[in-house]
């Protein structure tokens, strides 16, 4: 079986292969599944050949040989869209005329081209995928996350004075305006993107043989068991099993 190509940032992960897990289980990013043109793939036992999404916190079973998976944060630009496409169900069905396809060593920024019949078929613009999100116009959001890159990126360092109303106060803003503009400006609000940077955080440090308790600390985290639980309940899988996606066999 081709291991899945995966591509990770705040607020999105992004998976082409086969389905990681087969058990039934449930995690709080909404779920786009594409499979490939004629591949096997079975939502809760049901044959399904089209686009799906799967909205936050609704058990499931998925099983796939090969396509796309999108593992979205609801309170991002992109997750507001797919509950509003969901309408309050718990799942749904869109017609693509396009196989999904993805070539071997794809970098993030050629994704919204192999993406753009699914964004098509769902009426979506481009513009809501998280991926790539380098250019922010507001200088002192870029000054905040060149701090940020620094503390989470390399040589890790448990995260310290991030929460909103410090973070403004270093940036001369009120915590409202800071709130807004940093959403305005990433797609996703400050609170989760935190979290999804502190979970990548940990994944990069246990990449570089850390062991769980260290890349707990590290990110912020009180302990293992507290980073294993927030993962799962986040993505779904255990964090081995993200590790494992990352190791070249």
């Amino acid at each position: 079986m081709r291991k899945p190509n995966v591509w990770i940032e705040a607020g999105i992960v992004i998976i082409y292969g086969a389905s990681l897990d087969a058990a039934v289980h449930s995690h709080h990013a909404i779920q786009v599944i594409w499979p490939k043109c004629h591949s096997l793939c079975k939502l809760n036992n049901k044959d399904i050949s089209e686009l799906v999404i799967v909205d936050s916190n609704i058990e499931h079973q998925l099983q796939m040989s090969e396509g796309w998976i999108l593992l979205v944060e609801p309170k991002s630009t992109l997750g507001q869209a797919l509950a509003d496409k969901l309408a309050g169900e718990s799942y749904k069905t869109f017609h693509s005329s396009f196989s999904a396809t993805v070539k071997p060593q794809t970098q993030a920024e050629e994704l919204t081209g192999f993406l753009t019949p699914l964004l098509q078929a769902l009426e979506l613009a481009p513009q809501v995928l998280l991926v790539n999100k380098s250019t922010v116009a507001d200088k002192r959001i870029q000054q905040l996350l060149t701090e940020l890159n620094r503390c989470l990126q390399g040589d890790c360092i448990k995260p310290a004075n991030w929460r909103a109303a410090e973070v403004a106060g270093q940036l001369a803003l009120s915590q409202s305006r800071f709130l807004h503009l940093f959403r305005e400006e990433l797609g996703i609000a400050w609170r989760p993107y935190l979290l999804w940077r502190r979970m990548m955080c940990a994944l990069r440090a246990i990449l570089n043989n850390a062991s769980a308790t260290e890349a707990a600390h590290l990110a912020g985290f009180s302990d293992s068991a507290h980073l294993s639980r927030t993962f799962r309940n986040s993505f779904g899988m255990t964090i081995r099993q993200a590790q494992a996606l990352f190791i070249k066999t």
